[in-house]
């Protein structure tokens, strides 16, 4: 027996390591990890100063900065996720809101400052001004890091509903725009662990606690996908969670409330534009305006801006305004960048001062004299100049609405996305002039309608994706062009109505109903040179009249007074009164 108890010990032995091996490669297989996950990693964090952010449940692929204990947010990421109303106005190294009634101005941080304006908000980043009051904020608004401009999300909160918690090691915040109802539950272990993944052999992310809330964001088979209350995104086994329910949230709401009040006129608006291009072209109201009927705004292009440096020309008279008051007509005096050549909408809009000075200017002729409403025409605005030309209507809209007189813009039409940010001029100015004609233009090369109805009516639809209808005038042409075409050259000259039937009944060209452009078409060969005519008449107007019906629209427009022929008005006087 003596013999045989070093052979039961040796196997014994074995039998031990084998068990315990055994026992290692089972918890290796089957086993909890309690490997911990690199939080800097997980958020993806590079820097000591940048900040992760969650949005309501979902870790984005942005950073902020965190700054001498603030939080700030990038100006692309502010405009993206909690408002686009900022206005960054870089030659002059100010930082914008304009509200309904004012302009929100601070400095940007360690930036350049060139401000030519009664607006100056001081050298210290840390302080606003509105209306000549300075407040400070006890931290700069705004700086660049880089070529990256940031902003206080404390600052932001006040034009934007949302909230913000910020976290530590790493940093991190959670953002909250949106609230409804969550799923929630509690950890019922002492202790247990958020995972990365789905399962035991994940990294752990966080470890927690007994009674620890959790918000529910996936139900899975065995596992939940979920958000601790610091905003670590990970799973947790089912089994550890208890007292699962559903929360309804609290909506935040931290932004100054703002009413952007508009002119609404109670009638269906008649408006049309008198181009005039000399003070003496004044003289022609009367011959323009008898027998117009229920036209209820003239439109004079009195103002066109004449230097870089924020001031125009002017054909405005006194008497003109007299006539057309006496009339019951509104006069909105006509700005546009059109008439100048050697002017550059880029360097008049985009700096504080000579924006102010053209508007200080035109509402001292509001008042000087009387007018009634400023209608703005600024066409052909280049890509790099329309930011600042939409700052110019919000500021516009400030003066007029002090003023108390109408601010309308015009547009082309949005088919091609050319468009000066529809949906911001729909919340600040009273009228959007929708110019829904020069579909086929005298410079295209391709003959066809200025203004065929599925033109005009899809003109009207995509303006209504951005603006109330009851906001929308929808401007008509009173001419037709006149197509030539010879050796693949078209050229085109644009006559008005009563000239156009001139030419059709001179050259006995013979017409008939489009139906596709809703107008009447002619064509003829002569001198070897095709001639196309697609008229503007009382039947492509009733037509366009019927489409803004339709929709529900503020009103007509005409370019331009001069061009009808006189007995277009009833057929317009029809829509008006109807």
């Amino acid at each position: 027996m003596k013999k045989m108890i070093p052979a039961i010990v040796a196997i014994a032995l074995i039998i031990l390591i084998l068990g315990v091996a055994g026992g290692e490669a089972f918890f290796t297989r089957f086993g909890y990890s309690s490997q911990h996950r690199d939080l800097k990693e997980y958020y993806g964090l590079n820097e000591d100063s940048e900040v992760a952010v969650v949005l309501q449940n979902e870790i984005l692929d942005i950073k902020g900065r965190l700054m001498e204990g603030i939080c700030y947010l990038s100006y692309d990421d502010v405009c993206s996720l909690l408002t686009d109303r900022f206005y960054v106005n870089e030659n002059d190294g100010l930082l914008i809101y304009t509200t309904a009634t004012a302009l929100r101005v601070s400095r940007i941080g360690d930036s350049g400052y060139y401000a030519d304006a009664r607006i100056i908000p001081g050298d210290d980043p840390a302080t606003y001004e509105i209306d000549g009051e300075y407040t400070e904020t006890g931290y700069p608004v705004s700086t660049y890091k880089g070529d990256t401009l940031y902003i206080a999300l404390d600052y932001v909160k006040d034009y934007a509903d949302f909230s913000y918690e910020l976290y530590t090691s790493p940093a991190r915040i959670h953002l909250r725009t949106e609230w409804g109802s969550r799923k929630v539950a509690e950890v019922k272990k002492k202790k247990s662990a958020v995972r990365y993944q789905g399962g035991v052999k994940s990294d752990i992310l966080k470890e927690v606690s007994k009674g620890e809330e959790l918000t529910i964001l996936e139900e899975l088979e065995n596992w939940d996908k979920v958000m601790t209350s610091d905003a670590v995104i990970g799973y947790i086994e089912k089994k550890h969670l208890t007292d699962i329910r559903d929360e309804s949230e609290d909506a935040v709401h931290t932004r100054i409330e703002d009413e952007y009040t508009s002119i609404k006129k109670d009638y269906t608006i008649n408006m049309a534009w008198h181009a005039i291009y000399a003070t003496s072209g004044n003289d022609t109201f009367d011959e323009y305006v008898n027998g117009t009927g229920t036209m209820s705004i003239i439109a004079p292009t009195w103002f066109t801006v004449s230097d870089n440096n924020g001031n125009y020309r002017s054909f405005a008279r006194a008497d003109y305004v007299q006539k057309a008051h006496e009339r019951n007509m509104e006069v909105w005096a006509v700005l546009d960048n059109i008439s100048i050549s050697d002017v550059s909408t880029y360097e008049i809009m985009s700096y504080i001062g000579k924006r102010q000075r053209l508007i200080d200017n035109l509402m001292a002729d509001v008042k000087e004299y009387d007018l009634d409403g400023i209608n703005l025409d600024f066409e052909l605005i280049p890509t790099e100049a329309v930011p600042h030309y939409v700052e110019f209507i919000r500021e516009l809209s400030v003066a007029c609405r002090r003023e108390g007189v109408v601010l309308s813009v015009d547009n082309y039409p949005p088919q091609g996305g050319n468009n000066y940010n529809l949906k911001e001029q729909g919340i600040c100015v009273d009228y959007v002039v929708l110019m829904s004609y020069d579909e086929h233009w005298g410079s295209g090369g391709v003959a066809g309608s200025v203004a065929s109805i599925g033109f005009v009516e899809q003109s009207i639809e995509l303006t209504e994706k951005a603006v109330p209808a009851e906001k929308i005038i929808n401007a008509i042409p009173f001419y037709t062009r006149v197509w030539k075409s010879k050796g693949g050259e078209v050229t085109s000259d644009a006559i008005g109505m009563v000239q156009a039937e001139e030419f059709i009944s001179k050259n006995n060209i013979q017409t008939v109903w489009d139906e596709e452009a809703c107008q009447n078409y002619g064509e003829k060969e002569m001198g070897g040179i095709l001639y196309q005519v697609w008229l503007e008449d009382e039947d492509s107007i009733s037509t366009k009249l019927n489409i803004m019906k339709k929709h529900g629209v503020a009103g007509v427009a005409e370019w331009q007074l001069g061009m009808e022929d006189k007995e277009i008005w009833s057929t317009i006087d029809k829509y008006v009164k109807n």
